[in-house]
C-alpha cells in the first residue's frame, strides 16, 4: 500500500502566509502548489492540526475543505473564529449545495468555492481575501490603540481634575476629535480597497473612490478647524450660518449619513455663529444619542419670533432624574470608555452664541434636548 507523503510547506519568500485544509493529498497539494506563486503556503491534513497551527501564528488565509474525517470543515471553522476572528476563511467542497454554503457563511466563512476551484477563481479570492484579513487587522489594531488611549485618558482625568478652563478645554478638544478622526481612518480603509479596483477602469468605482476621497477632505478639515479655533478662541469672530446645514454636514461627514438621523421644520435656520464650534455641539448630540441605542434621531428647527428653537429628540435609553442632574454637572458618563464631557461641551459653546440648553429625558423613553438660539437679523 502507497504511504501518502506529509503535509508540505511551500516557502517562497515574503509572501501572505495561506493554510490549506484537505485530508485528501492530490487536491490538497494542487491547490497549495496554484497559490505558492502568490502566498507563502503551508498544508494540513486534518483540522486539529490546522488549529495548533492556527494558535502558533497568524495567518493572512485559511483555505478550508468542508468534508474531512475527526473534525469537518464546519466544526473547524467554529473552533477557528474562537482563535482568530480575523483571518479569512475560503470554504470548499466537492458536494455543492445551498445548505452546504448557507452553513458555511453562517460558520464564519468569508467565501465558498466549489472543489476543485476554477485556478483564476481561486487566486482572485485568495487576493481579495487575504487584503480583506490585513485590513481587519490593521482596523482591530487602530481600536486597541484608540481605546486604550481612551481609558489612560479617563485614567488622567480620574486622577487629575482640571480646575482651570485651559486643561480642561485641552480635554475637550481631545475628545471631539475621536470621531472625525476614526472617520478619517475608516475612509482611507474603504479609499485602498477601491483603490485595487480601480485599477479594471471601472467607472462607478471611481466615482465612489472620488466620493469617499471629498469626505475624508471634509472630515480632515474639519479637524484642522478644531485646533484652529482652539488656538484663536480668543478672536472668535462669528459669520451668517444656516444651522440645518451645519447639522446635515455633520450627519453626512461625521455619521457617514446615518439614516437614523433625520430632519423636520425649516429648511434654513439662520444664525450668527462658528460653523466648527457648532458642528461639535451637533456631534456631541447626535453620538450620545446613537451610543445610548436610538435607532431613531428626529432634529426639527422652528422660528419664534426673534429666536431659533432646535429639538433633538430619540428613542434611546433615556435617564433618570438623578442621572441628568450628574450628567449636567460633567464628568459623569454610563458609557464604558466616555469622558462625561459631551454635553458640559455642548453647554459652553452654546453660551458662547448666546443659546441655551434643556435637557428632558426618561429612562426607556428617550431623550429631548431643546436649544434656543439667537435669531440672524
Amino acid at each position: 500500500m502507497q504511504t501518502e507523503p506529509a503535509p508540505t510547506k511551500v516557502t517562497t519568500g515574503a509572501k501572505p502566509l495561506v493554510l490549506v485544509v484537505d485530508d485528501e493529498y492530490g487536491p490538497r497539494e494542487s491547490i497549495a502548489f496554484t497559490l505558492s506563486s502568490e502566498f507563502t503556503v503551508e498544508t494540513a491534513d486534518r483540522a486539529a492540526d490546522a488549529l495548533t497551527r492556527l494558535k502558533a501564528k497568524p495567518y493572512a488565509l485559511v483555505v478550508l475543505d468542508i468534508r474531512m474525517p475527526e473534525m469537518d470543515g464546519i466544526r473547524a471553522l467554529e473552533e477557528l473564529r474562537k482563535i482568530d476572528p480575523y483571518v479569512s476563511v475560503i470554504m470548499l467542497t466537492g458536494y455543492g449545495t445551498l445548505h452546504t454554503a448557507q452553513q458555511a457563511m453562517v460558520a464564519g466563512a468569508n467565501q465558498y468555492l466549489r472543489k476543485p476551484p476554477d485556478i483564476a477563481e481561486l487566486l482572485e479570492a485568495a487576493r481579495n481575501q487575504a487584503g480583506a484579513t490585513h485590513v481587519r487587522r490593521q482596523q482591530a489594531k487602530l481600536s486597541r490603540e484608540a481605546l486604550a488611549m481612551n481609558d489612560a485618558l479617563k485614567r488622567e482625568i480620574d486622577q487629575k481634575e482640571p480646575q482651570i478652563w485651559q486643561g480642561r478645554a485641552s480635554v475637550e478638544l481631545v475628545h471631539d476629535l475621536n470621531n472625525p478622526l476614526t472617520v478619517v481612518i475608516g475612509y482611507a480603509t474603504l479609499l485602498v480597497e477601491e483603490a485595487r479596483a480601480v485599477a479594471a477602469v471601472d467607472a462607478e468605482r471611481g466615482r465612489r473612490l472620488l466620493e469617499y476621497a471629498n469626505l475624508v477632505e471634509k472630515a480632515a478639515e474639519y479637524c484642522h478647524h478644531l485646533s484652529e479655533n482652539w488656538r484663536l478662541a480668543s478672536k472668535r469672530e462669528f459669520a451668517l450660518l444656516d444651522l440645518v446645514a451645519v447639522a446635515r454636514e455633520v450627519q453626512q461627514v461625521v455619521f457617514f449619513g446615518s439614516v437614523a438621523i433625520n430632519f423636520s421644520g425649516l429648511e434654513q435656520a439662520r444664525i450668527r455663529g462658528s460653523k466648527f464650534e457648532l458642528m461639535r455641539v451637533f456631534q456631541n448630540l447626535f453620538k450620545n444619542s446613537l451610543e445610548a441605542g436610538a435607532t431613531q434621531l428626529s432634529v426639527s428647527m422652528a422660528r419664534a419670533g426673534d429666536k431659533i428653537e432646535m429639538t433633538v429628540a430619540d428613542n434611546g435609553t433615556g435617564m433618570d432624574a438623578d442621572h441628568i442632574r450628574k450628567a449636567q454637572k460633567g464628568g459623569f458618563t454610563s458609557k464604558e470608555n466616555g469622558t462625561g464631557l459631551g454635553l458640559n461641551i455642548c453647554r459652553h459653546l452654546l453660551g458662547t452664541h448666546g443659546a441655551t440648553m434643556v435637557l428632558d429625558s426618561t429612562a426607556g423613553k428617550g431623550s429631548v434636548v431643546r436649544i434656543v438660539f439667537p435669531a440672524a437679523a
